[in-house]
């Protein structure tokens, strides 16, 4: 991001672009999310709006492209900050990242209560931990050391880094789209969760941008931009040799509640598809004892698993953000096209600024997919090519495979 922005100003802007977008994308999913608040989220909106198909087509690439990337994708930033704790090999780090998904799952399969305890805890810890830090920069750093005060990065800006920046920005801010996959298990849905993300993606961006605004405070510009582990860097700045394990152990915190968001939600769509008969039944399967969907849980552990081992995070998160957006497109699209056909539903609440909210929401995102499709072809097309490939599995599955 540094190096695309090519100034501190420029990097603070695409912070708070990608929160004005996540924003605008959760004020609208709030209206599909209180109409419909079951199992299964993403997929049980475009299910809603454009039937079986595209709703089997998102569930296809959540399964083999969205959940195993994020989840993978997480724990590999889990694992390689452990590794400034503790000496660990690019196998060690690997072998981190997959514990941590192996034993989030297993509590996510003992109960939801359980889940959602957790993750309540990261949030609280994570907030106040990252505050902190950015307090302590302001506090003990040295701006004339750092960016903040309008440094560049050296090279050229153009509008297709931007693009390609931006990705990582809605990498980092997407979890707000989770809480809707478990929407049909939370009380008073049609009132808790548009609040929810309303005031949730509202704190993110403030702890974003003021966490950056502090890397940024005490670090040149260049020196972001050239950093493997920015946090890290910025808190031995301010503490010395001491820091890199403090925000280590800061990151690791951080990343386990994110993780544990991703395996909280994701499953609830393979849930729903196989509730729905366009998954396998077994997917659909409850805990007899603990009444979680523990197999779909368990399934993508699994492939979370697979991808840690594969793939690089930053085909990881490249391999998200193409893959769920165009989604995300369709749902804000869903929005009127429901209100189009379907006027007699009962809508709890109503998108805040409609129609311009979710328009800003389109137009961004589909210029963001047009310049990743321009700007990075072989990403686009793995990730595109996957998606695609679910319109002929579906015609398979209904006509050779479901009952």
């Amino acid at each position: 991001m540094a190096s695309a922005a090519g100034s501190s100003t420029g990097s603070l802007i695409l912070w708070v672009a990608g929160g004005l977008i996540t924003l605008c994308g959760a004020l609208t999913m709030a209206e599909l999310a209180a109409m419909f608040p079951r199992p299964g989220g993403t997929y049980v909106y475009l299910r809603e709006a454009y039937g079986d198909g595209v709703a089997f087509v998102f569930g296809w690439t959540r399964l083999l492209l969205i959940q195993p990337a994020v989840l993978g994708g997480i724990a590999v930033i889990f694992g390689a900050y452990a590794q400034a704790l503790i000496p660990l090999s690019g196998l060690g780090v690997r072998v981190v990242a997959a514990s941590a998904l192996v034993i989030l799952a297993l509590a996510n399969l003992r109960s939801v209560g359980l889940g959602a305890a957790i993750q309540n805890a990261s949030t609280a810890a994570k907030v106040i931990a990252l505050i902190g830090l950015a307090a302590a920069a302001f506090a003990l750093g040295e701006p004339a050391e750092g960016g903040l005060l309008g440094s560049r990065v050296t090279g050229s800006t153009t509008a297709s880094g931007l693009g390609i920046a931006l990705i990582a920005v809605l990498w980092s801010y997407d979890g707000w789209a989770e809480l809707l996959y478990a929407a049909g298990e939370v009380k008073r849905p049609q009132r808790t969760v548009p609040a929810a993300l309303l005031i949730g993606s509202l704190v993110v961006v403030a702890v974003y941008l003021v966490v950056n605004a502090a890397f940024l405070y005490v670090l040149a510009l260049d020196e972001v931009a050239a950093s493997e582990l920015v946090a890290s860097d910025a808190a031995t700045r301010i503490f010395g040799p001491v820091g890199a394990s403090i925000v280590a152990a800061l990151v690791m915190l951080s990343t386990f509640g994110a993780l544990n968001g991703a395996l909280l939600g994701g499953p609830r769509v393979f849930f729903a598809m196989a509730r729905d008969r366009v998954f396998f039944a077994r997917i659909g399967a409850v805990h007899p004892r603990y009444q979680t969907p523990y197999a779909a849980i368990a399934l993508a552990a699994l492939l979370g698993v697979g991808y840690v081992s594969l793939r690089t995070f930053e085909q990881l998160v490249e391999a998200f953000i193409l893959g769920i957006w165009p989604f995300y497109v369709l749902v804000v699209a869903g929005v009127f096209r429901l209100r189009r056909r379907r006027p007699d539903l009962t809508r709890p609440y109503r998108t805040f600024g409609y129609p311009v909210v979710p328009w800003v929401f389109l137009l961004a995102s589909g210029a963001m997919l047009v310049n990743a499709l321009v700007t990075q072809p072989a990403s686009a097309a793995f990730s595109f090519g996957i998606v695609l490939l679910g319109a002929p599995v579906y015609l398979i599955w209904r006509t050779k495979i479901a009952p």
